[in-house]
């Protein structure tokens, strides 16, 4: 007999069915015992009726793993309206002790410390497990995006021979008694691939040395980068990141509405044309309405990126908002500065209710331009040889961009801490699991 799952149950009322998965709960009377079964598409209720099987089960921890055959019967007060009577089961795997996280509860109890240490267990519980199904539905949308667009998805490697974004927050590794880092971000690669393909994109983990022990920063995290040729500016790149982003909540849409449906989200529209506001105007505007003395910085301060986002929601009715030209100093040197205003940068970061979600922008693509470049930051090409080869032989225009995927499930489920959306975090302190 095939093994069917608990979804697919109303399918067979009447029918002996096999299915499997964890002891969810039991609950013991007098003359019969009810137990819970969950499978990765849901919960079913098994009526355990005969002495000799009730004796048999009541020694069985909660996370249990069973296979059971019973006959399905129409039930409107069990779960999925169906319940599983008359039952075998057969133990696959005994659990050795009771379960660290109480899995029986909608919302787990235990602070999120303990959901990190104990997550091998607290991933299980269906809520923790809806967030990853956004997650995985992101990353299928994102690629059926950019696939639909002409991109082409590409690999590249994780351990590299410098700094891909500069400064001191790199993790340094002995590759062969040779210095290497983990990479901080696939760019150098992607923007060497838009002289083979055009338009690619990848997805995978990058690594930053972050010293920062906060909500929003992570040591490790997904990223989902994009970099397209021929483009006119960076206005064009904002049209394509606004594409990935659609395409990503679509497939939430489509691929994870149950999870969707047990967290109670509501989905974000990506408005056609998303508002653009620059980055000088805005810090202009912030200063107006707060008071605060904000322009001339080169950066926005996490609260101002919230102040944004709620004037965006009020002026435009749009959860979404570019802000682009930040200022050249703050823009690693590859970016493509504002021909008009060049101590401006041609770059945006795209802010998704309140938080940076997207960080983008033209590159330069003249090789004389990458030489000025570096010797105006004081660092010679010759450390940068192989990835300026690309541009000694014709590069067209381009520009790309990077989405934080662990940024953007944190905001569809409003979690306090993107530590809430990462599968095994890694920051300052954490290492295991």
């Amino acid at each position: 007999m095939q093994r069917i799952h608990v979804h697919e149950l109303p399918e067979h009322v009447g029918e002996r069915v096999r299915v499997a998965g964890w002891l969810h709960h039991q609950r013991q009377l007098s003359r019969l015992t009810f137990l819970l079964l969950r499978d990765r598409s849901g919960l079913v209720q098994v009526i355990v009726e005969t002495p000799e099987l009730v004796a048999e089960v009541a020694g069985l921890q909660q996370e249990s793993v069973l296979e059971v055959e019973a006959i399905v019967v129409l039930a409107e007060q069990a779960p999925g309206g169906v319940e599983l009577h008359q039952p075998t089961v057969r133990v696959l795997s005994m659990a050795a002790a009771p379960p660290p996280i109480d899995l029986r509860l909608a919302t787990m109890k235990e602070q999120l410390p303990t959901q990190l240490d104990r997550a091998p267990v607290a991933l299980r519980h269906p809520r923790k497990r809806a967030t990853f199904e956004l997650a995985a539905a992101s990353i299928a949308g994102f690629r059926t995006a950019l696939d639909t667009l002409g991109f082409t998805e590409i690999q590249t490697p994780k351990i590299v021979g410098s700094a891909t974004e500069g400064g001191a927050n790199v993790f340094t590794l002995d590759y062969f008694g040779r210095p290497a880092y983990l990479a901080q971000s696939p760019q150098f690669y992607k923007q060497t691939m838009v002289g083979v393909f055009e338009r690619v994109y990848e997805t995978g983990p990058v690594f930053r040395a972050e010293p920062h022990d906060t909500p929003r920063h992570l040591a490790e995290y997904v990223s989902l980068d994009a970099e397209l040729g021929f483009i006119e500016d960076h206005f064009t790149v904002m049209r394509f990141a606004r594409e990935a982003i659609a395409g990503m909540a679509e497939g939430v849409r489509c691929r994870a509405g149950n999870a969707v449906a047990l967290l109670g989200l509501e989905l974000p529209v990506v408005p056609g044309e998303i508002p653009v506001i620059h980055f000088h105007d805005a810090q202009q505007l912030i200063e107006q309405v707060t008071d605060e003395a904000v322009v001339g910085e080169p950066d926005l301060a996490p609260a101002h990126e919230r102040w944004l986002g709620e004037w965006a929601l009020r002026e435009h009715g749009s959860e979404f908002v570019f802000v682009a030209g930040y200022p050249m100093v703050k823009r690693p040197f590859y970016t493509h500065p504002d021909p008009a205003r060049p101590e401006f940068s041609n770059s945006f970061d795209l802010l998704f209710r309140g938080l940076e979600l997207i960080t983008g922008g033209q590159r330069l693509h003249r090789y004389e331009d990458y030489v000025a470049a570096l010797a105006a930051r004081g660092e010679a090409p010759d450390s940068y040889e192989s990835y300026l080869e690309a541009f000694k032989h014709g590069m067209p225009p381009h520009g790309g961009f990077a989405i934080g995927l662990e940024r953007w499930v944190a905001r569809l489920v409003e979690a306090a801490n993107i530590r809430e959306t990462t599968l095994f975090p890694r920051d300052l302190t954490r290492l295991a699991p």
